[in-house]
């Protein structure tokens, strides 16, 4: 769990990101969960798009995604999310103390 310092910490480095993970009217599959597990083992931070879709909302595929990568949801806006896992073989964010 992300304290609030963290989290504000992360939207400002998320400002600047780009998406790199896409979800389409398929939503989240195998494949779309690999990608966005290796991106977060790369990255640690990540900007993830949702397609515009009749289905679920952004924030029940971000629960989604968060759940099955295993990592913290920093920030929902529109079809937007950043989510964030610290690197476990080599951590790239340092996250101000609390």
């Amino acid at each position: 769990m992300l304290s609030s310092k963290a989290r504000s910490y992360l939207r400002m480095m998320g400002n600047e990101l780009e998406p790199v993970v896409y979800i389409g009217r398929e939503g989240v599959s195998e494949a779309i969960i690999s990608q966005a597990d290796g991106v977060l083992e790369t990255r640690e931070l990540v900007k993830v798009r949702l397609l515009p879709d009749k289905g679920l909302t952004a924030r029940a595929i971000a629960e989604i995604l968060a759940g099955a990568t295993g990592a913290d949801i920093v920030q929902v806006v529109g079809n937007n999310f950043l989510l964030f896992r610290a690197s476990v073989k080599k951590p790239r964010i340092e996250l101000p103390a609390d």
